[in-house]
């Protein structure tokens, strides 16, 4: 088995949280030891090697949640080492240690697959404070990678009838209550904001219904003007208004055995709530312009976005049509609510657009998915569906990386688009706000950086940096 087989199948262990175990590589006795308590100190399990070849022989026997490296090893260097490792999550994550004037082999280890860099800023040795931290969250960034692809075989495995994707307790909700629903024809009346896949619930109810042979039908209420929308739901004769040449046929009629699906109730005119009220009471209609009565054998599901409660007491809809419309109700909470459905529904898209548009990508770097999971998506599953087609269609590589997002969605993140070092500038943006983030003080991060308090704020000034990330002014 080869070294990157084992560690991989190793990877797949669960390792208590109190229990991770760190490999230090270091030809230096005294950065060694250092090191290994520096680790020990926050409860890490710490073994050492003097070289990388060491380290890779220890790799091949034992398990590791991550390694630690320096960048000047007799023989083979730490660069080397982080090659022949490859990247999480079938190798451990690598932390590369450099020396002060190193930051051009810390950019190129970065974009190798080195999952964080730390610079060795002797005498101060201020990188030993930061090194636990950083060193937890490559492994927590490793552990995403392999639930990403975990996530990645589950949607290889599932159903394409378009049915909601997630894992949130909300949506497992949902998903159970379009269970118990679907078999009866009670009516629906889903709730959400916009984007957050309404019509997507009704579909799948309609699908899982004894209607699902039957036409399902959608009527937009915002979307159709109040001089057109009796006609539309209702349809209307020959000479019923002025352009009516022929009669024509209603939503309520197309729909007939099978499901109407009312999108953006709450935008429902008023002499239209009252036609939909009757027609919700005894299931007939008249065309407009038309006498005979038309009887249909429909199910209606509803759904809008605003608070049809707040509307009642504004007099804006009528009680009785809200508690006609509101027998079942399903509630889909934002995106935002339920951050844990972003990896499986980004997933979900990047298989379905790749197919599509024939590219061979084949998922996320761990930082490209933090991004999208801090992000707050204002715009819901629908915004973050059409993220992901842009990123796909623009994207040139086997993965989806930072640098591939909208600058917005990172810029306000707490996640730094580490890998998308290109320039010395950015390595210095983000070791300033390393440093910073882990200093108590002004004084002590200018000091662990070596520069003077007002080089420390114009370099904030300059990289867009939030001064309030300092701790304490003093």
């Amino acid at each position: 088995m080869s070294l990157t087989e084992r560690t991989a199948d190793q990877t797949q262990r669960v390792t208590p949280a109190a229990f991770r175990r760190v490999l230090v590589v270091d030809d230096d006795p005294l950065h060694r030891e250092l090191s290994r308590r520096a680790l020990e100190r926050e409860g890490l399990a710490v073994e050492v090697a003097e070289s990388a070849e060491e380290a890779l022989a220890r790799l091949r026997e034992q398990h590791f949640d991550a390694v630690v490296s320096d960048y000047k090893l007799p023989g083979m260097t730490g660069l080397e080492l982080l090659q022949r490792l490859g990247r999480p999550p079938a190798a451990p994550p690598l932390v590369l240690v450099t020396a002060l004037g190193d930051q051009r082999v810390a950019a190129e280890a970065l974009k190798a697959g080195a999952q964080e860099y730390v610079v060795k800023d002797v005498p101060a040795l201020g990188y030993l404070e930061m090194l636990p931290t950083l060193i937890q969250e490559a492994i927590r960034r490793s552990e995403l990678l392999r639930e990403n692809a975990r996530l990645r075989e589950q949607l290889q495995q599932s159903s394409p009838d378009g049915l909601l994707v997630g894992r949130s307790a909300a949506i497992r909700r949902v998903l159970a209550l379009i269970e118990e629903v679907a078999p009866v024809d009670s009516t629906v009346l889903i709730t959400g904001e916009s984007g957050t896949g309404k019509e997507l619930v009704a579909r799948a109810i309609h699908r899982r219904s004894p209607r699902a042979s039957g036409p399902f039908v959608v009527a937009n209420c915002a979307a159709l003007p109040e001089s057109l929308l009796e006609s539309e739901l209702f349809g209307h004769e020959a000479g019923a208004f002025t352009g009516a040449r022929a009669a024509r046929k209603g939503r309520f009629e197309r729909a007939n055995g099978g499901t109407l699906f009312l999108d953006e109730l709450g935008d429902i005119p008023p002499k239209a709530q009252v036609d939909l009220l009757r027609v919700l009471q005894e299931r007939e209609f008249e065309r407009v312009g038309g006498t005979q009565t038309i009887r249909v054998d429909v199910r209606i599901i509803a759904a809008t976005n605003r608070d049809l409660q707040q509307l009642v007491r504004e007099g804006k809809f009528r009680e009785d049509l809200y508690y006609r419309v509101n027998v079942i109700p399903i509630h889909l909470p934002p995106l935002r609510e339920r951050p844990e459905d972003i990896a499986p529904l980004a997933y979900h898209f990047l298989r379905r657009f790749a197919r599509r548009f024939n590219k061979p990508i084949e998922g996320f770097t761990a930082r490209a998915m933090e991004v999208l999971t801090a992000y707050a998506w204002p715009g819901n599953v629908r915004e973050l569906e059409n993220l992901i087609e842009r990123v796909v269609v623009l994207c040139r590589a086997d993965r989806i990386d930072v640098e591939d997002l909208p600058s917005h969605l990172w810029r306000k993140s707490k996640t730094m688009p580490l890998e998308t070092v290109d320039n010395l500038e950015l390595v210095e943006k983000l070791t300033i706000e390393r440093v910073v983030r882990t200093s108590s003080t002004v004084a002590e991060a200018a000091r662990r950086l070596g520069i003077s308090r007002t080089t420390l704020y114009a370099k904030m000034r300059k990289y867009g940096l939030d001064t309030t990330l300092l701790k304490h002014s003093s």
